[in-house]
């Protein structure tokens, strides 16, 4: 990573509190956190957004909205973030992030299903989705408001893992995940990012 993050005795406003935030939960400031603390107005806005879209579809369908595409990108911050997010507020059990390291959804529910594949497409390639995809959210009783906010949500883990991963951000280990589910989480990331890179050639 060139670029130079803001120092803990510098930060101001909303970089401050973003610092604050981070070793309030985990005692230290995250590599991600620092870089994205350049543009502290930035990240507020980004903050904002999710705050807009979540209230409708709500917390386990903004997650796996989020880690189906964390998964298709292969971001491994929002992996680990987000699967211990996942566990922490009962989104996923243990086994059951430990079936979506293997690409197995088993652990959402039919709807959260749809949601996972949809924001992996979403992430993938957009360009070829059609009204079909929005209709398998329709048919599982989801409203447009609803169908609109799980777009962005999947949309905006897309900016935020892209962004970091364009600056190639090191990554922190995140406490609290079991050892053995971490570490499947980052072999998923790179196997993602390998299934979606474009073949030599």
């Amino acid at each position: 990573m060139i670029i130079t993050p803001p120092d803990a005795a510098s930060v101001v406003g909303h970089a401050a509190e973003m610092y604050a935030d981070d070793i309030a939960e985990d005692g230290f400031v995250y590599v991600h956190t620092q870089a994205m603390a350049i543009n502290p107005e930035a990240h507020a806005a980004f903050e904002e957004l999710i705050r807009a879209v979540v209230p409708s579809i709500g917390v386990r369908v903004y997650e796996a909205a989020t880690l189906g595409a964390a998964r298709a990108i292969g971001s491994t911050h929002c992996l680990l973030a987000h699967g211990r997010r996942a566990l922490a507020v009962g989104v996923l059990d243990e086994a059951g992030l430990a079936a979506f390291t293997a690409h197995d959804d088993r652990g959402f529910g039919p709807a959260e299903r749809a949601v996972v594949r949809y924001s992996a497409r979403l992430s993938t390639t957009p360009r070829e989705m059609t009204d079909a995809d929005s209709q398998e959210l329709r048919d599982l009783g989801f409203t447009d408001r609803q169908i609109v906010d799980i777009t962005l949500a999947a949309s905006l883990r897309n900016y935020f893992s892209r962004a970091l991963q364009a600056l190639a951000v090191p990554v922190d280990a995140v406490p609290g995940l079991p050892p053995g589910t971490a570490a499947a989480l980052i072999r998923l990331a790179g196997d993602s990012e390998e299934s979606s890179s474009p073949a030599d050639g």
